[in-house]
């Protein structure tokens, strides 16, 4: 499923390619977020236009709506979006266990069991259910490429004892997720495992020692991204990628701003998701390349290589430039940065969708500078 082609002589960051049902997708790459089957404010037609690797949906919405069964009858997830490229799902733990501590009207909308959650539906209070095995079974019934076990997540900071039971209870279910895969017939998805264990080393390999004795297609670094310091991430990075399979993808969950992706690619990381580019978008808040596009410094350290800017801010109403001359985008290529600036004075919903867009394929380019200093040994 992983095929790895270059592992990087001045650092851990490594070239490879990950094989799905619906394509291969070079490594290092970013996966655009379409939490409820659609990314914000775009079209599947645009994300195919950037050369979207993979698009990322997550079974805890898409279980509560459309509902699983509306996605079946339409095809699946592929067809119901319209999108023909490879899909990951995650396992819907994370926004589960986000409700925990939550009690409209006296009742706890969480409850945890050894066998899996309850939780109470958000839009409707209805009562739903996940364990280990459901969660696959609603992730096959997308027909996604990629699923994600079921594990528990953690709020930092935790608590050495809060952090013992997350290991253990992620690390059961990911074994029973495991052995129903394995019933399932031959055209099912890649299955990936959880890595928690909070900011305890201990833990942390701990935790992908019982995880990769399992075998799984691919390891995802989760817990992370959730009120740790980016020095705090980074070190449980130092940890942890030394110790993983080197024939297995590595997912780091959740991160992050361009600046964190470089560290964690450097430090052997080779898929990412996050909804930054689009939320920041949406907010006003682009991303643009330094005059020098150079990742890292003579020696070796990560340098600012882009900047933020608000395009509410009053310098951007007189700038007739296009937004990206360069990009794949004609809308990009011929609307101005002051016709985006005038849209955010109006707040014109196509200027969420501009930015949304230009923020994106700042990304991909990104991964592809990333995937070309590996190649040339600058990174």
């Amino acid at each position: 499923m992983f095929q790895l082609d270059k592992q990087s002589a001045i650092s851990a960051a490594r070239l490879g390619v990950l094989t799905t049902a619906h394509g291969a997708v070079s490594t290092p790459f970013f996966m655009t977020v379409a939490t409820q089957g659609v990314a914000k404010y775009l079209t599947t037609e645009e994300l195919r236009q950037l050369a979207a690797p993979v698009i990322l949906s997550n079974t805890y919405h898409l279980l509560l709506r459309p509902g699983i069964e509306a996605i079946q009858r339409r095809g699946g997830l592929h067809q119901f979006m319209d999108w023909a490229g490879p899909i990951l799902t995650d396992s819907g733990g994370f926004q589960v266990f986000s409700l925990a501590g939550q009690r409209p009207g006296g009742q706890n909308l969480v409850k945890l069991t050894e066998a899996g959650v309850y939780f109470n539906s958000p839009w409707d209070g209805s009562r739903q259910y996940l364990t280990p095995e459901l969660s696959l079974d609603l992730q096959v019934a997308c027909g996604v490429d990629i699923a994600v076990c079921l594990d528990q997540c953690l709020a930092l900071p935790a608590t050495d004892d809060d952090i013992r039971q997350s290991v253990e209870r992620t690390s059961a279910w990911a074994k029973r997720a495991k052995q129903y895969h394995q019933q399932l017939p031959a055209s099912k998805p890649l299955l990936f495992a959880v890595i928690q264990g909070g900011l305890s080393q201990d833990w942390r390999l701990r935790s992908l020692t019982e995880l990769a004795a399992l075998d799984f297609d691919g390891y995802n670094i989760g817990g992370l991204s959730v009120g740790e310091t980016t020095a705090e991430m980074y070190q449980v990075l130092d940890w942890l990628t030394p110790a993983m399979p080197n024939d297995k993808t590595r997912y780091l969950m959740g991160v992050g701003y361009p600046d964190n992706i470089v560290e964690a690619v450097r430090r052997g990381v080779d898929m990412f998701d996050c909804v930054i580019p689009t939320r920041e978008g949406r907010h006003g808040r682009l991303f643009f390349w330094q005059a020098d596009r150079s990742l890292v410094d003579y020696q070796g350290r990560v340098r600012d290589f882009y900047r933020t800017e608000n395009i509410k801010n009053s310098q951007f109403a007189e700038l007739d430039q296009p937004i990206n001359p360069h990009s794949r985008l004609p809308i990009l290529r011929r609307y101005s940065l002051a016709y985006l600036h005038y849209l955010y004075k109006i707040d014109e919903a196509l200027g969420r969708r501009l930015a949304s867009l230009h923020n994106l394929e700042f990304y991909y380019d990104l991964m592809a500078a990333i995937r070309q200093a590996i190649a040339a040994g600058q990174l």
